[in-house]
């Protein structure tokens, strides 16, 4: 790929793989004793679990049971149930006797939508029945009315390990499947340390990280993770917001642009001409308009039959910071995020769009994918690809931060900005 001579300005102040490593080796391979709570899902109507031999089932008073795999956990009127047993309390924490856990979960879903034909749960509410999910550690499930909790709490490499081909394809270049482990345990570990009162400390879905277990672990993954166990980003001693999407197709956006209570340092605009070969570079997407008006009323709006479109206001990067909205009830102005969340983040998948057309549908076109705060993934795997090591990757996106290994460190807690 030739480089043009902004690009070569960017990185000239980056040392490539050959350079110096900001960590040997042996500092990265010291043993992390660090567990995170992934929230795997809520509304959970039936919990089916099994693995290799028998299960351990824990109590909050402490009992402990065994029981043969596989065992089905749900919530009736009179209490938490093991298999059709009344369990007591409202908790069990479910462990495996040897190898992993394999979980399949079916959700309650709003007027049966996306449940199989005739299945319906308790008080005739729609159902859905996921994937095997295999995970590591332990389960801890809870009762929460007529449906379950279901919380997984793993090691953290191991949870790293879960994310990054969930996030990332594990063909991508070895220094950026380093990049997205170094991120996606940074993220992780900012979120434990400010989740003391939950229950959990990340999601696993597209609100935190995607976390699939060990779905799609390779050797690629293993080797990425094991080779930076234990680093992560930091800040005045603090692991940092370790925001990330996809692609950029741009400048990427102070986040102070995206979340009002978040202007950090650390998340500034930088250049980044290095994702166009990505796939979500440009984009074209079309909404119904009735549809549109729903879904916005659905988020606290108040609009009524919709005329026009228009943005007012654009942030540093370019992006959609504001947009007016002129309709029959009067006017409404909203967020260019407002819009996303309303329409649905993967049919808008930015703010750097224009309002192409308006009628029966509404069609946008734009470039990039996701919030375009902080890492960039599809940038990272270009420079990567052009010889760019992980740290040096990672301090550009993230910049006047520095690389420590969180299993050697004594880390802060990191400060809160307020709005």
């Amino acid at each position: 790929m030739a480089l043009s001579p902004l690009t070569r300005h960017i990185l000239s102040g980056l040392p490539v793989i050959a350079g110096i490593l900001l960590f040997s080796l042996g500092c990265a391979q010291s043993v992390s004793a660090e567990s995170i709570r992934v929230l795997l899902a809520q509304e959970v109507l039936l919990l089916e679990v099994s693995s290799d031999g028998e299960l351990a089932i824990v109590t909050e008073a402490g009992e402990t049971k065994m029981l043969r795999s596989p065992i089905h956990v749900s919530s009736r009127a009179d209490g938490l149930h093991v298999d059709s047993r009344r369990v007591m309390g409202g908790q069990i924490v479910i462990r495996p006797l040897r190898n992993n856990l394999s979980l399949v979960m079916t959700q309650a879903s709003e007027s049966g939508v996306g449940a199989r034909p005739g299945s319906l749960g308790q008080n005739g509410v729609g159902s859905a029945q996921g994937p095997t999910l295999s995970v590591s550690g332990v389960v801890r499930v809870s009762r929460k009315g007529h449906t379950l909790s279901v919380v997984n709490q793993v090691d953290l490499e191991e949870y790293v390990k879960g994310v990054v081909p969930a996030e990332v394809s594990s063909a991508w270049h070895p220094e950026m499947l380093k990049v997205q482990a170094v991120a996606a345990r940074t993220y992780a570990l900012y979120n434990k340390m400010l989740s003391a009162a939950r229950e959990y400390d990340v999601m696993s879905t597209i609100q935190d990280q995607v976390y699939r277990g060990r779905s799609g672990v390779d050797h690629r993954i293993e080797a990425a993770v094991e080779s930076t166990r234990g680093i992560v980003v930091t800040h005045q001693q603090a692991p940092i917001y370790a925001a990330f999407s996809s692609t950029a197709a741009g400048p990427t956006e102070d986040a102070v642009n995206v979340w009002a209570n978040k202007d950090l340092p650390y998340l500034k605009g930088v250049e980044c001409p290095f994702d166009i070969e990505s796939p979500y570079y440009q984009w074209k997407a079309s909404v119904k308009i009735d549809q549109l008006e729903q879904n916005l009323r659905r988020q606290g709006f108040s609009v009524g039959t919709i005329a026009t479109i228009t943005p007012t206001a654009y942030s540093r990067a370019g992006r959609v910071a504001r947009l007016r909205i002129l309709h029959s009830g009067g006017e409404t102005v909203l967020r260019g995020e407002d819009l996303r969340k309303a329409v649905g983040y993967t049919v808008i998948p930015s703010t750097q769009f224009e309002v192409e057309s308006i009628g029966a549908e509404v069609v946008f076109t734009g470039y990039g994918a996701g919030h375009a705060v902080g890492l960039c993934q599809w940038g990272a795997k270009e420079l990567a690809e052009l010889g760019y090591a992980y740290n040096s990757i990672l301090q550009y996106y993230y910049p006047g931060t520095e690389l420590h290994n969180a299993a050697l460190s004594q880390l802060m807690t990191p400060a809160i900005p307020t709005p």
